[in-house]
């Protein structure tokens, strides 16, 4: 099962509101999810971005593959750098 941490879009019609959620590859973009880790805002200023860093480490270290958007998000609060700090002990 190759698992995905990606963006899950809510909200209406030309207001999107995204979940970060943990789901296998193989699921829709907007269906079944295996966990909510997050949630990102584009529309305010700036985008609002609120991560579980403890349940997104966890899923990194357990060898989820965030997508390219997500990835983004994760470098911009440090996640990433924390993760790659903990996986080549620096």
């Amino acid at each position: 099962m190759a698992v995905k941490i990606r963006l899950k879009r809510m909200g209406a019609k030309k207001a999107p509101f995204y979940r970060i959620v943990v789901a296998d590859s193989r699921f829709p973009r907007d269906g079944r999810s295996i966990e909510t880790i997050g949630t990102y805002n584009p529309l305010t200023q700036p985008a609002q971005v609120e991560i579980n860093e403890e349940l997104a480490l966890k899923w990194l270290q357990n060898g989820a593959k965030p997508s390219d958007t997500v990835r983004n998000l994760f470098s911009q609060k440090g996640i990433m750098e924390k993760f790659h700090n903990a996986k080549y002990g620096k």
